[in-house]
């Protein structure tokens, strides 16, 4: 109870944060998680929070999601997640931590001299899922590296955001087929999903909330800044 009542605080908080910028919780919960519940099990709750997260925001936003590009990432991110998570124990992650960083603060500067980027085509979100689907397996959460190429087709608000949690969804959900396959998911770590269940799906709600609120611009900075700020995470070891 201790341990689950900072959790499930820090899961409506995160998860808040992620229905108004579309990401950020699973960066910012996996260090909380760490030292709640050790790093071999913070992976796998934070995939169960990130799936009830996401179904959330695919939930309240359903009418607005561009369900071809969900397609094409999930073509991609699906078998990428499954190679991930099967290599979870084995692979070398501050290399990887340290690389995102850098793309990510460099993917904002390169709006910022670039602001009108060409538009993505469709096919490209399966490179986009392939690279997000490894990385989120490794690292628990990939979601500010698909941001840029989002905005980059043009989605905003609650397009922006139930597009990105759709497929998001589907990386989660190979996510948790490896895990299981891997004897990741033991009933101590299923628990643990389900009672953070509540505080996420109410954090999803109510940044729902204040997401029809913002405009297209605010939107748009609000996701740079925390573009700029998980890059900093990644990059000093925080997260």
């Amino acid at each position: 109870m201790w341990t689950l009542l900072p959790a499930s605080a820090a899961a409506f908080l995160l998860a808040l944060l992620s229905a108004v910028a579309g990401f950020g919780g699973g960066v910012l919960l996996l260090p909380v998680f760490t030292a709640l519940f050790g790093l071999r099990a913070a992976v796998p709750v934070l995939t169960l929070t990130q799936l009830a997260s996401n179904g959330s925001r695919l939930w309240l936003n359903r009418r607005d999601v561009r369900w071809p590009l969900v397609g094409w990432f999930a073509a991609g991110a699906v078998p990428f997640a499954v190679a991930g998570a099967l290599l979870l124990s084995h692979a070398p992650l501050s290399p990887l931590k340290r690389l995102l960083g850098v793309f990510l603060v460099a993917v904002v500067a390169w709006r910022r001299l670039n602001p009108h980027p060409g538009r993505p085509r469709d096919r490209t979100f399966a490179g986009v899922g392939a690279a997000s689907g490894l990385s989120s397996a490794l690292l628990g959460s990939a979601g500010p590296l698909t941001a840029p190429f989002f905005l980059a087709y043009g989605l905003t608000r609650a397009a922006y955001i139930g597009t990105e949690a759709t497929a998001a969804l589907s990386l989660h959900l190979a996510k948790l087929a490896a895990y299981g396959a891997g004897n990741l998911l033991s009933h101590r770590i299923l628990l643990y999903g389900a009672a953070l269940t509540p505080a996420t799906v109410a954090g999803a709600w109510t940044g729902r909330r204040i997401v029809g609120r913002l405009h297209d611009r605010a939107f748009v900075l609000l996701v740079e800044a925390g573009l700029i700020a998980a890059g900093l995470l990644f990059l000093t070891g925080v997260a």
